[in-house]
């Protein structure tokens, strides 16, 4: 091997990116954790994902919540998993992503195969004793690339 192929072979690939879903939860601050460790590791950029929808309604009775600003609220869940995970200067070199609609598929369409995904075992949906929720379900069955499902200690 060269010389210039051996630089080459040592010099993070920065056009891979680490993916990790934000929800708030306990869950998701365990896999943002694990994803700002990885991407130091790969040399990789870290993008955060935080998707919310407008409740559905039954019938024609909507279950909307009126004045609330959803986007607000999930930029701020964001802003704040990020903060206590990297204090604020860090965090603001994360890339960050809000999206209105299914939280899996946010992570699925943002994702190439080059890339990681990464989500905890299950968010606030999550019941008592469940193994994996279905936004973890769902990434791993459909996703393109590698997709890391991190579980929160007292869950080993």
């Amino acid at each position: 091997m060269s010389t210039s192929d051996q630089s080459r072979s040592q010099q993070p690939d920065r056009t891979r990116r680490v993916i990790v879903g934000i929800d708030g939860s306990v869950r998701s601050r365990d896999a943002l954790t694990w994803a700002v460790t990885e991407a130091g590791l790969r040399g990789a950029e870290l993008h955060a994902v935080t998707a919310w929808w407008v409740p559905g309604g039954y019938g024609d009775v909507w279950m909307v919540s009126p004045g609330v600003d959803y986007a607000a609220e999930a930029g701020k869940i964001l802003d704040a998993a990020l903060v206590e995970a990297l204090g604020p200067h860090e965090a603001q070199l994360v890339h960050r992503h809000l999206v209105e609609g299914n939280p899996a598929n946010a992570l699925i369409d943002l994702a190439t195969p080059q890339d990681l995904i990464v989500v905890g075992s299950h968010g606030h949906g999550g019941f008592v004793g469940a193994l994996i929720g279905s936004v973890s379900q769902r990434v791993a069955a459909h996703a393109t690339c590698p997709v890391v499902i991190v579980r929160h200690p007292k869950e080993q």
